[in-house]
Protein backbone atom coordinates (compact mmCIF):
# COMPACT_ATOMS: atom_id res chain seq x y z
CA UNK A 1 0.00 0.00 0.00
CA UNK A 2 1.55 3.19 -0.85
CA UNK A 3 0.78 6.45 1.40
CA UNK A 4 1.22 9.73 0.54
CA UNK A 5 2.24 11.73 3.96
CA UNK A 6 1.96 16.14 3.46
CA UNK A 7 4.17 17.60 6.01
CA UNK A 8 6.35 14.35 6.40
CA UNK A 9 8.99 16.38 8.59
CA UNK A 10 6.21 18.16 10.90
CA UNK A 11 5.55 17.10 14.72
CA UNK A 12 2.72 14.58 13.58
CA UNK A 13 4.13 13.61 10.22
CA UNK A 14 7.68 12.08 12.25
CA UNK A 15 5.72 9.84 14.59
CA UNK A 16 3.67 8.54 11.80
CA UNK A 17 6.21 7.78 9.46
CA UNK A 18 7.94 5.89 12.46
CA UNK A 19 5.24 3.97 12.98
CA UNK A 20 4.63 3.02 9.56
CA UNK A 21 8.13 1.97 8.84
CA UNK A 22 8.52 0.07 12.18
CA UNK A 23 5.30 -2.45 11.17
CA UNK A 24 7.12 -2.71 7.20
CA UNK A 25 3.56 -2.98 5.33
CA UNK A 26 3.67 -0.11 3.62
CA UNK A 27 5.74 2.10 0.51
CA UNK A 28 5.68 5.72 1.75
CA UNK A 29 5.65 8.60 -0.28
CA UNK A 30 6.75 11.42 2.02
CA UNK A 31 6.55 15.31 0.79
CA UNK A 32 8.02 17.72 3.02
CA UNK A 33 9.42 21.58 1.41
CA UNK A 34 12.10 19.85 0.06
CA UNK A 35 9.89 18.60 -2.50
CA UNK A 36 8.99 20.25 -5.81
CA UNK A 37 5.28 20.21 -7.65
CA UNK A 38 6.49 17.65 -9.93
CA UNK A 39 6.94 14.90 -6.92
CA UNK A 40 3.35 15.82 -6.13
CA UNK A 41 2.25 15.46 -9.26
CA UNK A 42 4.10 11.67 -9.17
CA UNK A 43 2.60 10.78 -5.45
CA UNK A 44 -0.81 12.05 -6.98
CA UNK A 45 -0.50 9.32 -9.34
CA UNK A 46 0.77 6.37 -6.83
CA UNK A 47 -0.98 7.13 -3.54
CA UNK A 48 -3.38 4.46 -2.17
CA UNK A 49 -3.53 6.44 0.69
CA UNK A 50 -3.43 10.14 1.43
CA UNK A 51 -2.63 12.03 4.79
CA UNK A 52 -2.61 15.50 4.39
CA UNK A 53 -0.73 17.01 7.38
CA UNK A 54 1.08 19.54 5.64
CA UNK A 55 -0.28 23.36 7.29
CA UNK A 56 0.53 26.45 8.56
CA UNK A 57 0.06 27.67 12.31
CA UNK A 58 2.62 30.60 12.33
CA UNK A 59 3.37 32.70 9.87
CA UNK A 60 4.58 35.95 9.67
CA UNK A 61 1.51 37.37 7.70
CA UNK A 62 -1.95 36.16 8.22
CA UNK A 63 -2.49 36.06 4.55
CA UNK A 64 -0.31 32.61 4.59
CA UNK A 65 -3.31 30.78 6.64
CA UNK A 66 -5.05 30.69 3.62
CA UNK A 67 -2.11 29.64 1.04
CA UNK A 68 -0.45 27.08 3.70
CA UNK A 69 -4.19 26.00 4.64
CA UNK A 70 -6.22 26.28 1.71
CA UNK A 71 -4.32 26.95 -1.51
CA UNK A 72 -2.16 23.59 -1.01
CA UNK A 73 -4.92 21.47 -0.17
CA UNK A 74 -6.87 22.80 -3.27
CA UNK A 75 -3.34 21.81 -5.28
CA UNK A 76 -3.08 18.10 -3.93
CA UNK A 77 -6.96 17.57 -4.32
CA UNK A 78 -6.38 19.14 -7.90
CA UNK A 79 -4.09 16.66 -8.75
CA UNK A 80 -5.80 13.44 -7.42
CA UNK A 81 -8.36 14.29 -9.30
CA UNK A 82 -6.72 14.70 -12.48
CA UNK A 83 -4.70 11.86 -12.47
CA UNK A 84 -8.28 9.69 -11.90
CA UNK A 85 -7.04 8.95 -8.23
CA UNK A 86 -10.11 8.34 -6.02
CA UNK A 87 -8.15 6.96 -2.82
CA UNK A 88 -9.12 8.50 0.91
CA UNK A 89 -7.91 11.63 2.09
CA UNK A 90 -6.92 12.23 5.74
CA UNK A 91 -6.69 15.87 6.52
CA UNK A 92 -5.80 17.13 10.17
CA UNK A 93 -8.03 20.07 10.77
CA UNK A 94 -8.29 21.95 14.04
CA UNK A 95 -11.27 22.53 16.65
CA UNK A 96 -10.31 26.10 15.50
CA UNK A 97 -12.18 25.68 12.29
CA UNK A 98 -15.69 26.64 14.13
CA UNK A 99 -13.88 30.03 15.28
CA UNK A 100 -13.74 33.39 13.15
CA UNK A 101 -9.75 34.03 13.04
CA UNK A 102 -7.57 33.65 10.40
CA UNK A 103 -6.48 30.33 11.33
CA UNK A 104 -9.77 28.81 11.94
CA UNK A 105 -11.56 30.18 8.58
CA UNK A 106 -8.30 28.81 6.77
CA UNK A 107 -8.60 25.39 8.38
CA UNK A 108 -12.88 25.55 7.86
CA UNK A 109 -11.53 26.13 3.66
CA UNK A 110 -9.66 23.66 3.83
CA UNK A 111 -12.05 20.83 5.48
CA UNK A 112 -14.64 22.16 2.78
CA UNK A 113 -12.57 21.28 -0.45
CA UNK A 114 -12.13 17.47 1.21
CA UNK A 115 -15.79 17.18 1.78
CA UNK A 116 -16.01 18.52 -2.30
CA UNK A 117 -13.43 16.52 -3.46
CA UNK A 118 -15.34 13.54 -1.77
CA UNK A 119 -18.93 14.82 -3.40
CA UNK A 120 -17.18 14.83 -6.36
CA UNK A 121 -14.94 12.43 -7.46
CA UNK A 122 -16.48 9.66 -4.37
CA UNK A 123 -12.85 9.61 -2.68
CA UNK A 124 -13.32 9.04 1.11
CA UNK A 125 -12.73 12.15 3.01
CA UNK A 126 -11.77 11.97 6.62
CA UNK A 127 -11.32 15.16 8.57
CA UNK A 128 -9.93 15.46 11.91
CA UNK A 129 -10.30 18.41 13.95
CA UNK A 130 -7.55 18.07 16.01
CA UNK A 131 -7.43 19.67 20.11
CA UNK A 132 -3.84 20.34 21.21
CA UNK A 133 -1.42 17.42 20.12
CA UNK A 134 1.12 16.84 22.52
CA UNK A 135 4.19 13.84 22.54
CA UNK A 136 8.26 13.54 21.85
CA UNK A 137 9.34 15.24 18.72
CA UNK A 138 7.24 18.34 18.93
CA UNK A 139 9.07 21.75 18.63
CA UNK A 140 9.01 24.03 21.93
CA UNK A 141 8.22 27.74 21.53
CA UNK A 142 6.33 26.56 18.68
CA UNK A 143 2.58 26.35 18.62
CA UNK A 144 2.74 24.14 21.30
CA UNK A 145 2.37 25.13 25.54
CA UNK A 146 3.01 21.33 26.38
CA UNK A 147 6.10 21.24 24.55
CA UNK A 148 7.60 24.91 25.32
CA UNK A 149 6.50 24.01 29.29
CA UNK A 150 8.96 20.65 28.56
CA UNK A 151 11.29 22.00 27.10
CA UNK A 152 12.01 25.18 29.39
CA UNK A 153 11.10 23.66 33.01
CA UNK A 154 13.14 20.81 31.79
CA UNK A 155 15.99 23.46 31.91
CA UNK A 156 15.52 25.95 34.57
CA UNK A 157 14.09 28.62 31.52
CA UNK A 158 11.35 30.42 33.02
CA UNK A 159 7.86 30.48 31.98
CA UNK A 160 4.64 32.31 31.54
CA UNK A 161 1.22 31.18 32.22
CA UNK A 162 -1.52 33.98 32.04
CA UNK A 163 -3.89 32.36 32.89
CA UNK A 164 -3.69 28.94 34.83
CA UNK A 165 -7.47 27.75 34.95
CA UNK A 166 -7.72 27.68 31.00
CA UNK A 167 -8.83 24.65 30.23
CA UNK A 168 -7.06 22.59 27.64
CA UNK A 169 -8.24 19.68 25.21
CA UNK A 170 -5.29 17.22 24.91
CA UNK A 171 -4.44 14.42 22.56
CA UNK A 172 -1.67 12.19 23.14
CA UNK A 173 0.28 11.50 19.13
CA UNK A 174 0.35 8.03 20.10
CA UNK A 175 -2.68 7.75 20.71
CA UNK A 176 -3.55 10.05 16.72
CA UNK A 177 -1.38 7.57 15.33
CA UNK A 178 -3.07 4.71 16.48
CA UNK A 179 -6.39 6.06 15.17
CA UNK A 180 -4.51 7.59 12.05
CA UNK A 181 -3.73 3.86 11.09
CA UNK A 182 -6.87 2.85 11.86
CA UNK A 183 -8.15 4.99 9.11
CA UNK A 184 -5.82 3.59 6.65
CA UNK A 185 -7.06 0.16 7.15
CA UNK A 186 -10.71 1.52 7.15
CA UNK A 187 -11.35 1.16 10.52
CA UNK A 188 -11.83 5.20 11.24
CA UNK A 189 -13.76 6.40 14.50
CA UNK A 190 -16.66 8.88 12.80
CA UNK A 191 -18.78 11.14 14.30
CA UNK A 192 -21.09 13.12 12.56
CA UNK A 193 -19.34 13.42 9.21
CA UNK A 194 -16.23 14.38 10.82
CA UNK A 195 -13.66 11.51 12.98
CA UNK A 196 -12.48 12.16 15.70
CA UNK A 197 -9.37 10.44 18.17
CA UNK A 198 -11.57 8.33 20.81
CA UNK A 199 -8.86 8.71 23.71
CA UNK A 200 -8.65 12.38 24.67
CA UNK A 201 -7.90 14.39 27.92
CA UNK A 202 -8.84 17.57 29.48
CA UNK A 203 -6.70 19.32 32.06
CA UNK A 204 -6.70 22.77 33.06
CA UNK A 205 -2.63 24.72 32.11
CA UNK A 206 -1.77 25.05 35.96
CA UNK A 207 -2.32 22.20 36.65
CA UNK A 208 -0.05 20.69 33.51
CA UNK A 209 2.38 23.29 34.86
CA UNK A 210 2.76 21.72 38.48
CA UNK A 211 2.49 18.14 37.02
CA UNK A 212 5.59 19.23 34.83
CA UNK A 213 7.61 21.30 37.57
CA UNK A 214 6.81 17.90 39.89
CA UNK A 215 8.64 15.50 37.18
CA UNK A 216 11.35 17.44 37.20
CA UNK A 217 11.64 17.18 41.43
CA UNK A 218 11.23 13.81 40.96
CA UNK A 219 15.13 13.35 40.30
CA UNK A 220 15.69 14.50 43.35
CA UNK A 221 13.26 13.10 45.69
CA UNK A 222 13.82 9.83 43.68
CA UNK A 223 9.40 9.55 42.97
CA UNK A 224 7.40 8.06 40.48
CA UNK A 225 4.77 9.54 39.14
CA UNK A 226 0.90 7.76 39.37
CA UNK A 227 1.36 5.41 36.43
CA UNK A 228 -2.04 4.42 36.61
CA UNK A 229 -3.42 7.94 35.23
CA UNK A 230 -3.36 7.59 32.00
CA UNK A 231 -3.05 11.73 31.14
CA UNK A 232 0.31 12.12 33.50
CA UNK A 233 1.65 8.38 32.63
CA UNK A 234 1.76 10.36 28.98
CA UNK A 235 2.89 13.77 30.20
CA UNK A 236 5.79 11.80 31.77
CA UNK A 237 7.14 10.44 29.40
CA UNK A 238 6.62 13.73 26.83
CA UNK A 239 8.87 15.71 29.45
CA UNK A 240 11.78 13.07 29.29
CA UNK A 241 11.87 13.24 25.74
CA UNK A 242 12.89 16.88 26.28
CA UNK A 243 15.63 16.47 28.79
CA UNK A 244 18.43 17.99 27.74
CA UNK A 245 20.76 14.92 26.29
CA UNK A 246 23.28 15.49 28.75
CA UNK A 247 21.42 15.55 31.92
CA UNK A 248 19.75 11.91 31.00
CA UNK A 249 21.39 10.62 34.08
CA UNK A 250 21.31 12.02 37.83
CA UNK A 251 23.72 10.84 40.91
CA UNK A 252 22.02 8.47 43.73
CA UNK A 253 23.03 9.70 47.75
CA UNK A 254 24.80 6.27 48.41
CA UNK A 255 25.51 5.59 52.05
CA UNK A 256 28.49 4.03 52.81
CA UNK A 257 30.33 2.52 55.73
CA UNK A 258 32.84 -0.04 56.11
CA UNK A 259 30.36 -2.86 55.48
CA UNK A 260 29.33 -1.49 52.19
CA UNK A 261 26.63 0.46 50.93
CA UNK A 262 22.81 1.11 50.79
CA UNK A 263 21.18 3.66 48.25
CA UNK A 264 17.78 4.32 47.93
CA UNK A 265 16.39 4.48 43.91
CA UNK A 266 13.00 4.58 43.50
CA UNK A 267 10.30 5.71 45.93
CA UNK A 268 6.48 6.25 44.90
CA UNK A 269 3.41 6.66 46.83
CA UNK A 270 1.48 3.33 46.94
CA UNK A 271 4.04 1.16 45.72
CA UNK A 272 6.75 1.46 48.24
CA UNK A 273 10.18 1.92 47.35
CA UNK A 274 13.51 0.53 45.79
CA UNK A 275 16.90 -0.07 47.18
CA UNK A 276 20.00 -0.96 46.37
CA UNK A 277 22.17 -2.75 49.26
CA UNK A 278 25.96 -3.91 48.76
CA UNK A 279 27.56 -5.88 50.98
CA UNK A 280 31.69 -6.82 51.47
CA UNK A 281 32.67 -10.15 51.54
CA UNK A 282 31.73 -11.50 55.43
CA UNK A 283 29.58 -9.01 56.11
CA UNK A 284 25.86 -9.43 57.60
CA UNK A 285 23.29 -7.10 57.32
CA UNK A 286 20.19 -6.29 59.07
CA UNK A 287 18.85 -8.51 62.23
CA UNK A 288 15.72 -7.15 62.50
CA UNK A 289 11.92 -7.55 61.82
CA UNK A 290 8.83 -5.60 60.83
CA UNK A 291 5.18 -5.62 62.19
CA UNK A 292 3.58 -4.46 58.94
CA UNK A 293 6.64 -3.49 56.52
CA UNK A 294 7.74 -6.37 54.07
CA UNK A 295 9.94 -6.38 51.48
CA UNK A 296 11.60 -8.79 48.58
CA UNK A 297 15.15 -9.40 48.07
CA UNK A 298 17.18 -10.45 44.80
CA UNK A 299 20.33 -10.74 44.86
CA UNK A 300 21.46 -9.64 41.56
CA UNK A 301 26.02 -9.73 41.83
CA UNK A 302 27.53 -12.27 44.00
CA UNK A 303 26.30 -15.07 46.95
CA UNK A 304 25.10 -15.25 50.06
CA UNK A 305 22.59 -16.57 52.83
CA UNK A 306 19.42 -15.13 53.96
CA UNK A 307 18.18 -16.43 57.19
CA UNK A 308 14.67 -15.78 59.01
CA UNK A 309 13.83 -17.21 62.44
CA UNK A 310 10.01 -16.05 63.42
CA UNK A 311 9.57 -14.14 66.55
CA UNK A 312 8.98 -16.54 69.26
CA UNK A 313 10.59 -19.70 67.68
CA UNK A 314 14.35 -21.13 67.61
CA UNK A 315 14.11 -22.62 64.42
CA UNK A 316 16.31 -20.62 61.52
CA UNK A 317 15.43 -21.03 57.91
CA UNK A 318 18.49 -20.35 55.36
CA UNK A 319 17.78 -19.54 51.87
CA UNK A 320 21.16 -19.65 49.92
CA UNK A 321 21.16 -16.77 47.23
CA UNK A 322 23.16 -15.84 44.26
CA UNK A 323 23.40 -13.48 41.31
CA UNK A 324 23.71 -16.95 38.97
CA UNK A 325 20.31 -17.96 39.92
CA UNK A 326 18.04 -14.67 40.26
CA UNK A 327 15.59 -15.95 42.92
CA UNK A 328 13.25 -13.11 45.03
CA UNK A 329 12.66 -13.87 48.37
CA UNK A 330 9.87 -12.58 50.57
CA UNK A 331 10.40 -11.61 53.89
CA UNK A 332 7.09 -12.25 55.56
CA UNK A 333 6.32 -10.06 58.49
CA UNK A 334 7.09 -11.25 62.24
CA UNK A 335 10.64 -12.95 61.12
CA UNK A 336 13.56 -11.27 62.24
CA UNK A 337 16.10 -11.79 59.16
CA UNK A 338 19.75 -10.67 57.92
CA UNK A 339 21.48 -11.52 54.59
CA UNK A 340 25.60 -12.54 54.82
CA UNK A 341 27.86 -12.13 52.09
CA UNK A 342 29.24 -16.08 51.90
CA UNK A 343 31.48 -14.91 48.80
CA UNK A 344 34.45 -13.79 48.21
CA UNK A 345 33.11 -10.03 46.31
CA UNK A 346 30.61 -7.36 46.78
CA UNK A 347 27.14 -8.93 47.26
CA UNK A 348 25.18 -6.92 45.30
CA UNK A 349 20.77 -7.07 46.50
CA UNK A 350 17.90 -5.31 44.82
CA UNK A 351 15.29 -4.54 47.86
CA UNK A 352 11.37 -3.58 47.79
CA UNK A 353 9.37 -2.44 50.40
CA UNK A 354 6.16 -1.76 50.77
CA UNK A 355 6.55 1.39 52.27
CA UNK A 356 8.39 4.78 51.91
CA UNK A 357 10.51 4.83 55.28
CA UNK A 358 9.31 6.98 57.78
CA UNK A 359 11.91 7.51 60.93
CA UNK A 360 9.05 8.63 62.87
CA UNK A 361 7.49 5.17 62.17
CA UNK A 362 10.17 2.79 61.43
CA UNK A 363 8.50 -0.28 62.01
CA UNK A 364 12.05 -1.83 62.48
CA UNK A 365 12.51 -4.07 66.14
CA UNK A 366 16.23 -5.12 65.98
CA UNK A 367 16.71 -8.80 66.83
CA UNK A 368 19.54 -11.15 65.99
CA UNK A 369 18.42 -13.97 63.87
Amino acid sequence: MRVLITGANGFIGRNLIAELEHRGDYTLLPFTRDNNLEDLEKFSKEADFVFHLAGVNRPKHEDEFMEGNYQFTSTLLDLLARNKNACPVMITSSIQADKQNAYGKSKKAGEDLVFAHEAKTGAKALVYRLPNVFGKWCKPNYNSAVATFCHNISRDIPIRVNDPSTMLNLVYIDDLVTEMINALEGEENRVGDYCEVPISHEAQLGEIVELLQSFKHSREELTIPNMSDGFIKKLYSTYLSYLPEDQFSYPLKMNIDHRGSFTEFIKTADRGQVSINIAKPGITKGNHWHHTKNEKFLVVSGTGVIRLRKVGSSEIIECNVSGDKLEVLDIPVGYTHNIENTGNTDMVTVMWVNEIFNPEQPDTMVLEV
